[in-house]
């Protein structure tokens, strides 16, 4: 069967499905250092569905949306026209993005670094650079190499829910993951519609990222597991540079 792109299908029910992974305490620690220094305007960059950048938005801070996926920027502008709240969405590849404007931060959560291939990865982080004022903070996060090699590798994962199910069928193919993901939506007439996409992020170790950085001209300012853990025990490594 065709595969779509990545989120094509999964967008409508993305926040739903991961409706247990603690987005409102995830955000407000992602707040909590962005109150640490004089932000106003900020960029999400693979914002998805706009969970985070919502959360930002009530934050007080002036928000727009950078997402490569038509239908999580469609759902996004849904859900943020739902809530009032006014925030720009664009759509872009943030390897090719040229802003037409710079930001006082800018945010890439949820493992929107990990879907940036090797060869574009320093050139997503010069993008982000060129899109920040002068001292404008970078804050991202990925998923840990041991998470993907000792958690996702050869697995399976579901979720039977009573309108929707959701499996992924995870490999490892060198420094890759790929996640074959399969929806059984429940339509109208009570049949079930199957959808299927291919999703496939990249495998960076820390001291991969923390290269890239210094070598895009940022200065690293912090980095530590998700929600402060320990970092060879977590499953997330959160990032906090400068720009030079």
């Amino acid at each position: 069967m065709e595969k779509k792109a990545a989120y094509e299908g999964l967008a409508e029910w993305f926040e739903y499905l991961n409706d247990d992974c603690g987005y409102e305490k995830w955000s407000q620690y992602l707040i909590s250092k962005l109150k640490c220094f004089p932000l106003t305007t900020g960029l999400d960059v693979g914002c998805g569905s706009g969970w985070f950048t919502r959360a930002f938005r009530r934050a007080g801070y002036d928000m727009a949306g950078l997402d490569l996926s038509p239908a999580m920027l469609s759902r996004a502008e849904a859900l943020t026209f739902e809530e009032g709240l006014k925030i720009r969405y664009l759509q872009g590849d943030v390897a090719r993005f040229r802003a037409l404007e710079k930001y006082d931060f800018i945010t890439a959560i949820n493992d929107c670094i990990n879907y940036i291939s090797k060869e574009k990865l320093l050139s997503a982080f010069e993008n982000v650079r060129s899109a920040l004022n002068k001292n404008g903070i970078f804050l991202f996060d990925i998923s840990s190499a041991r998470k993907f090699r000792e958690k996702i590798a050869n697995t399976v994962c579901a979720d039977d829910r009573e309108d929707v199910t959701y499996l992924s069928f995870n490999s490892l193919e060198g420094e890759k993951a790929v996640m074959d993901v399969t929806l059984f939506v429940r339509r109208r007439d009570g049949a079930f519609e199957r959808r299927d996409e291919r999703h496939i992020q990249y495998i960076y170790e820390e001291a991969e990222i923390v290269a890239a950085l210094e070598k895009a001209g940022f200065s690293l300012l912090e980095t530590e597991g998700h929600l402060g853990e320990e970092k060879s025990e977590s499953d997330r490594l959160i990032f906090l540079a400068r720009r030079k």
